[in-house]
């Protein structure tokens, strides 16, 4: 009989530290489970914190976009009058070259900003009459004077005004590029400032100046 217990006790004692070694690797699978979680984790968040960079955008942003919008209206407006109005091929190609790539990014800010949850400036609102305040935008008498030019004159005036808004908006794409977040947006002002700094080159030109 005691021999019946004591086998029987040895045989408890086996199953249970047979539980006890299921259960503690049951809790260390538990436990590398979590660490590769963990660790899957870490390697995600890098990740997810690039791309929320890249959808940020803070207050420089806003401004760029708000700012470059009517800007570049005003000079899709004064390419518009190079069509009918300038006397020079060259001068017709380089508005027509303005009115292309301005156009699209027009569109693009918009976006932007809806997206953002800010408000588009409005066509021909009160904030662009008086946008000539923002760094070469034209004043209302400047527009005034190229309606009312053609041929040489126009060509003249035109090239001056364009150089002038021109280098008001390289300046405005310089300030996007150091003080922005948002990645499209500084990408958008490094072509601008290549692009519009070239066509200053070439304007200059034409003027006879450089």
């Amino acid at each position: 009989m005691t021999a019946h217990r004591s086998m029987t006790r040895r045989a408890a004692a086996v199953a249970a530290a047979a539980s006890a070694a299921v259960v503690l690797a049951a809790c260390g699978g538990g436990s590398d489970s979590s660490a590769g979680h963990d660790g899957h984790e870490k390697t995600s968040s890098p990740t997810a914190s690039a791309s929320a960079e890249r959808g940020a955008q803070n207050a420089a942003d806003v401004a760029f976009a708000k700012g470059m919008i009517p800007h570049h209206r005003q000079a899709v407006e004064m390419a518009e009058l190079a069509e009918t109005r300038a006397r020079s091929s060259d001068v017709k190609e380089l508005a027509a070259e303005v009115k292309k790539a301005q156009d699209p990014e027009i569109k693009t800010l918009s976006e932007w900003l809806t997206s953002w949850g800010e408000e588009v400036p409005k066509e021909g609102g009160s904030s662009e009459h008086s946008g000539h305040s923002m760094s070469g935008m034209m004043t209302p008498e400047d527009m005034d004077k190229l309606e009312k030019a053609s041929g040489k004159a126009f060509d003249t005036a035109f090239l001056e005004m364009m150089i002038k808004h021109h280098e008001g908006a390289v300046e405005m794409a310089k300030t996007e590029q150091s003080d922005g977040a948002h990645q499209p947006a500084k990408d958008m002002a490094g072509d601008i400032v290549t692009s519009q700094s070239s066509e200053i080159t070439r304007m200059n030109k034409l003027l006879g100046t450089s």
